[in-house]
């Protein structure tokens, strides 16, 4: 067997519609629209770069439907530069790009091979002694094992198996083509290139599984470096598999302990924590962060009730320390100490102290405020993570009523 490279990514996403992010005032708005492209060209020149004999997409290339042609012309040129320099992409459609979803198509160059969703297909690259495995999703939603139909090994070659799958589940992915290691192992494949799992993941080395992740963090909820990986064969087994981060911008989460902090010392954590944050960005890549403030704190009541106020706060911080700095959102999680030693009049504290867990309260706030949700989720969208509106639609008003009492308790407080 000869000695060869291959790069081994999955859900790209092009040009993913991101729902929402007007709603947040100074995110470099354009920036992020336009990084799944970004991405994909730092994708397609690193294959350029490295060399690499072929590379393999395993599905959820695209976003569902495009918008318009120019995701397809766009893909179409990104793939034409590695069909000049002789590069060789496999591609299986997932979830998001299903043969049944992909309804537009433009001529893509004769580099492009793309796996049929009938049955699992064979492509061969003989000067290589490579069989490549591999089966596109028929529609967005497969839940059959498709792993049991695939084809025996073809002997004396390097045998390698593309799915889209969350395996046997995986936190935070819908359980499409379910299947287990074992019987991907039982294949006998040499290496398996999934897909669907947007956090990278060495499952196993013996044989090689691997979950490329994302190659561009979308929104908060896919926080951290993403990439693809680079993939090193000599004489027929795995000699390297080095991860290459692609992504152009890249979202944490920031936590910032106000444990016994004053009111006044909050701001200058927030800004340690933030300049902290930027100094220990080696990559350079723009940051955009969830802020959250947590701790237990006398302070959390009066910090609650300075929630809006506060965003504006640290988005100007950030600003001031790096123009490559944006802050999403700022979330108030910070709790008060059993006793605070705070007194609003016995009849009032015991009310608020009850209030949470008052049915006849929680019902009628229910009741009063299911218009208003109803045109919150309308005109914002859905919530998100963390935020109150979130503990609101998930029918839990005694967290809401929890949050509302620790700041009316320090405004009542504050007003003596």
């Amino acid at each position: 067997m000869t000695s060869f490279k291959f790069l081994h990514a999955a859900d790209i996403h092009l040009d993913s519609p991101l729902h929402g992010l007007s709603r947040y005032e100074g995110l470099p708005v354009d920036e992020i629209r336009s990084a799944t492209r970004a991405a994909f060209d730092n994708l397609v020149q690193c294959a350029i770069d490295e060399d690499v004999d072929f590379v393999v997409i395993a599905g959820d290339l695209f976003d569902g439907n495009w918008r318009d042609m120019g995701t397809g012309l766009y893909f179409a040129k990104a793939m034409g530069r590695l069909d000049q320099a002789g590069i060789p992409a496999f591609l299986l459609a997932g979830n998001h790009d299903a043969a049944s979803v992909i309804s537009r198509t433009v001529p893509w160059p004769p580099n492009v091979r793309l796996f049929g969703s009938r049955r699992p297909e064979t492509h061969r690259l003989p000067e290589l002694s490579v069989a490549v495995h591999g089966q596109s999703f028929s529609t967005p939603a497969v839940t059959e094992n498709l792993v049991l139909a695939y084809p025996p090994t073809e002997p004396h070659a390097f045998n390698i198996g593309m799915l889209h799958t969350a395996l046997a589940g995986r936190p935070g992915h819908a359980d499409y083509a379910p299947c287990s290691f074992e019987e991907l192992k039982s294949r006998g494949y040499d290496y398996w290139a999934l897909g669907h799992v947007h956090e990278f993941e060495v499952v196993s080395t013996e044989p090689h599984v691997i979950f490329p992740g994302n190659v561009q963090g979308r929104t908060i909820r896919e926080t951290g470096a993403k990439g693809a990986v680079l993939v090193a064969v000599d004489d027929g087994e795995v000699a390297s598999v080095e991860r290459i981060e692609l992504d152009v911008i890249r979202w944490v989460r920031l936590d910032v302990n106000c444990a016994g902090a004053r009111m006044d010392e909050v701001g200058d954590l927030l800004r340690s924590a933030l300049v902290g944050l930027h100094g220990a960005n080696a990559s350079g890549r723009p940051l955009i962060a969830r802020v959250t403030l947590c701790g237990e704190t006398v302070e959390a009541g009066a910090l609650h009730d300075r929630a809006a106020t506060l965003r504006d706060d640290v988005r100007a911080i950030a600003s001031s320390i790096s123009p490559a700095l944006f802050v999403e959102k700022v979330r108030v999680e910070v709790t008060e100490p059993a006793r605070t030693g705070l007194v609003v009049g016995d009849d009032l504290g015991a009310m608020i102290d009850e209030a949470a867990s008052d049915p006849d309260l929680i019902d009628a706030l229910s009741r009063d405020l299911e218009r208003f949700m109803l045109a919150a989720s309308t005109s914002l969208g859905d919530p998100d993570e963390g935020e109150l509106r979130l503990a609101a639609a998930r029918g839990d008003w005694s967290g809401v009523l929890r949050t509302a009492s620790t700041a009316l308790r320090s405004r009542l407080t504050a007003e003596g």
